[in-house]
């Protein structure tokens, strides 16, 4: 019987506003990889099944027979205790049951992928569509079948870049313990535990983090031992890619060894060991640090080499990470298309993050790398903190000089690498690799079209290159579609000139490949990427003009293994996902800003695994350039660490707050952020970036450790925001059996940012900001009015008392708008409000019309320097008559 991976989902109880979760698999349109005719009655499929009743994060003593968890110091239920564990046996054993009653005695053993018991209560099964009817059937309690769907990867110096030596660093103590005792989960491709990054035989002994109550897995691969007081945790996560029949055994480990190299990277990016040397094939490229360099990581691989991987085993390893009591959860990961259903909210994944966030854990997650084009990002809730990525000031620049002829000048073309450059001053003779094919096949079997001809273009196959025609010369090669689809690679490329002999390589573009980011590449021969395909059809010239002419051409290329610094940085990469948000599969657009940040993602020096194929310029290396956003989201995870460090009793709402609203909107040089093709005119090169390119802007470590207010929110606030969205909200009553489910707009939610999606007639949104600055602050607030909006705030100014103010002890804090104290808390038919917060009211009225999205943001500029900045997005806007 052909087995595939596919999801079932049943729902939690129905006595109060938890019970939400249990119908989160239940609007999640899975894509799965069909191995069979789906018409087959023995098509087998994964499935995620929910059950009546609380996960262990969400239990509230509902059943008289086991007792609440006890709460840890952190506020989550410890799984440790004898009422969790109880209560986890409860849940699992019940799943048992609702498979033994429907299939028979002991049907679990065969069909079970997985028990879900700490974030969702349900299962994962291998079921039949006959057998999806006949559990709905059998039991009462299953709510929702939801096909399993694919995962997709969103495939040294930053830490300086970012200024944190001097600043977020300092303030948590300087390098030696920044991110200390905070614990970054990575659900990724697995690690390569050998690797310095993360080894705890420092100077500064590591303290294992007493909180954490993770597990070391053991294979034959992953031997004892590979976990330390640094790494502290490592399992993997396959049950659903093995029943799909798309595990390979000879190239995916089962264990959380990283034969590709994503995770490795992600990893000693969020938190790798500080000063470990950047060696790649010799040549020395520095010393690199992770963002949080003494946060200790745990690792939970989902994803594999070559295939990526499933929803469901996704899902378990965000549900064992929260258990284990990581702090930071980072997903480099997402969904290949929006899920379906009545809204993107409702999937699994969503949902799940939506508990971890109940139980205090902070959710970054890479935007993904479908952009420019708008709409095209892969993270949506407004619980998860969504990441974009950009390009920081350091570059490889190189260059080749073609020698003069005659009356004609020496012309210098510029281009990438990461090389020495050739020997002396002299110059080289050029050689084009289809000019020095040997005897036999000219004239043969060689065409330049074919894939053969290709690949010796690219320089993918030196046996059918005369080694006398290229040694001493410098080898000029193609950058073909092969490079694109896999097949070829600057590394063979580097191996063909060493064993031709030749002095140096160049490699050109064409009309197939000029529109492709060559990136440099560390390369022990000199060789320098020409990425322009005016310049490379330049140099081309010049080669066929000096033969024709008999003349020699000749060529020099410089080194390129010193970094140059762009001072027009940061820019919002091309490839980064943009906003807006999607409500829902028919592309609606949400009242949620994404991305929340964008973070460095570009050229990025991190560790590596010397088995990884995820880049086959770096096979068998132990660091690797990478770049996109699951570069990007690890950058905010370190940040994230040490924002909870400094404020470990931050809730993951009031963190993204202080990381939105602290982020730069400007560049090095003080002019406002630009974008690669931005997403208002795709069609630009460069332009002015917007709130849908880069959300708040770029993150600011050392300002978001101290953001003076923050705009918090938690699960119930997020359940209201559910119950917003059109659509949904029968759907939250019918799950949760409430009477009623208060609807309002989801602009209404208490987010660092406004997203309006059509705004028709004057609109009031409140928002509520919460002072975490120590001492008593003024603010002023002003507003960038959004292009045909009009904007206004109340109160314009108010005081924000402090922390450590005897005004502020027993909610006696200054009311933004009457001035008195002791009238602390704001109440809102719909929206519920903290003691300890300031009501902001901002009314949008539209005053021009434009399918167009316009911007602006509203700044709180406080007496002590704090400066607090929320971006605003009208996507549609119509004014009304006069």
């Amino acid at each position: 019987m052909v087995m595939e991976a596919i999801l079932v989902v049943l729902p939690a109880s129905f006595y109060s506003l938890l019970h939400l979760l249990t119908f989160l698999a239940l609007y999640s349109a899975g894509t799965a990889v069909c191995l069979k005719d789906r018409s087959s009655p023995d098509y087998s499929s994964s499935y995620l099944v929910l059950l009546k009743g609380f996960p262990v994060v969400h239990y509230d003593g509902t059943l008289p027979d086991f007792e609440v968890p006890p709460r840890r110091p952190d506020g989550r239920a410890d799984i440790q205790s004898e009422a969790a564990q109880l209560y986890a046996s409860f849940l699992v054993n019940r799943h048992n049951s609702i498979i033994n009653q429907a299939f028979g005695e002991g049907a679990h053993i065969r069909k079970k992928l997985y028990s879900y018991h700490y974030l969702l209560n349900g299962f994962a099964a291998l079921l039949t569509l006959e057998e999806v009817a006949m559990l709905r059937k059998s039991s009462p309690e299953v709510v929702s079948i939801e096909e399993d769907q694919r995962m997709q990867k969103f495939t040294t110096y930053t830490p300086k870049y970012m200024g944190l030596p001097g600043g977020a660093w300092a303030e948590n103590g300087g390098v030696d313990h920044a991110g200390e005792g905070i614990v970054i989960g990575l659900v990724d491709t697995g690690i390569n535990p050998s690797h310095p990054s993360f080894s705890d035989k420092r100077s500064q002994p590591y303290a294992f983090p007493r909180h954490f109550s993770g597990t070391c897995e053991v294979a034959d691969d992953f031997p004892a031992g590979s976990c330390n007081n640094k790494l502290v945790g490592a399992r993997h996560f396959a049950a659903a890619l093995m029943a799909s029949g798309n595990f390979n055994a000879s190239e995916d480990s089962a264990s959380p060894l990283d034969g590709d190299g994503h995770g490795t990277h992600t990893a000693s990016t969020a938190a790798g060991n500080s000063g470990v040397p950047v060696i790649v094939d010799g040549m020395d490229f520095g010393l690199a640090s992770g963002i949080a360099p003494r946060a200790h990581i745990s690792i939970y691989k989902s994803m594999f080499r070559n295939v990526g991987g499933y929803f469901s085993d996704t899902v378990a390893a965000m549900d064992q990470a929260v258990q284990d009591g990581v702090d930071i959860l980072s997903l480099s990961i997402g969904p290949s298309t929006p899920p379906g259903g009545v809204a993107t909210f409702f999937s699994a994944m969503e949902m799940a993050a939506l508990s971890a966030v109940k139980a205090g854990v902070f959710v970054v997650q890479a935007a993904g790398n479908a952009g420019p084009n708008p709409g095209s990002i892969a993270s949506f809730s407004p619980w998860i903190f969504t990441v974009g990525a950009g390009f920081h000031n350091r570059s490889y620049h190189n260059s080749i000089i073609l020698a003069g002829h005659g009356h004609h000048s020496s012309v210098t073309i510029k281009g990438v690498g990461l090389s020495p450059g050739t020997k002396s001053s002299k110059f080289y003779e050029l050689i084009l690799a289809s000019d020095a094919i040997k005897k036999p096949i000219q004239g043969t079997f060689y065409e330049a079209n074919s894939t053969h001809g290709s690949m010796i273009n690219a320089c993918q196959n030196p046996a059918s290159i005369d080694r006398m025609a290229v040694q001493e010369r410098i080898l000029i090669c193609r950058y073909t579609q092969e490079f694109v689809n896999g097949k070829a690679s600057l590394r063979a490329v580097m191996s063909t000139a060493e064993q031709l002999n030749a002095s140096g390589v160049v490699v050109v573009v064409d009309d197939d490949t000029a529109d492709f980011d060559l990136g440099p590449f560390p390369s022990t021969v000199p060789m320098i990427l020409i990425e322009s395909l005016e310049e490379s059809l330049m140099l081309m010239s010049y080669y066929k003009h000096g033969n024709r002419n008999s003349m020699v051409p000749e060529g020099r290329i410089m080194g390129g293994l010193s970094a140059t610094f762009n001072k027009r940085s940061p820019q919002v990469a091309y490839y980064s996902s943009r906003g807006p948000d999607l409500a829902n599969k028919r592309r609606a657009v949400a009242e949620v800003m994404k991305p929340n940040a964008m973070a460095p993602g570009d050229m990025i020096w991190a560790a590596w695994s010397p088995i990884g194929n995820d880049d086959d310029d770096f096979k068998g290396a132990n660091f690797a350039l990478a770049s996109g956003t699951s570069m990007a989201a690890p950058h905010v995870a370190g940040i994230a660490a040490l924002v909870k460090q400094k404020n470990p009793s931050m809730s993951p709402a009031a963190i993204g707050s202080a990381l939105t609203t602290t982020a730069s909107t400007v560049d090095e040089t003080g002019f406002p952020l630009l974008a690669q093709q931005p997403s208002y005119n795709v069609s630009l090169p460069l332009g002015p970036a917007s709130p849908f390119d880069f959300g708040g802007g770029e993150v600011n470590p050392t300002a978001a450790i101290d953001p003076g207010l923050v705009f918090d929110a938690d699960f119930e606030d997020y359940v209201g925001f559910l119950c917003s969205i059109q659509g949904g909200e029968m759907e939250v009553m019918k799950s949760t059996r409430m009477d009623s489910c208060l609807r309002a707009e989801g602009s209404q939610l208490n987010q660092p940012s406004i997203t309006v999606a059509d705004l028709r007639t004057p609109r009031l949104v409140r928002r509520w900001v919460t002072p975490v600055a120590e001492n008593d602050e003024k603010y002023v607030v002003t507003v960038q009015q959004p292009e045909g909006v009009l904007v206004t705030v109340a109160p314009a100014e108010f005081e924000a008392s402090g922390t450590a103010s005897d005004s502020c002890k027993g909610g006696r804090k200054r009311h933004a708008r009457t001035g008195s104290r002791c009238r602390h808390t704001v109440t809102s038919e719909k929206w519920r409000v903290r003691p300890g917060s300031i009501e902001l009211l901002i009314s949008l009225t539209p005053v021009s019309s434009s399918s167009h999205p316009s911007f602006g943001s509203i700044l709180l500029s406080g007496s002590r320097g704090h400066s607090v900045r929320m971006p605003l997005s009208v996507v549609y806007r119509t004014a009304g008559p006069g």
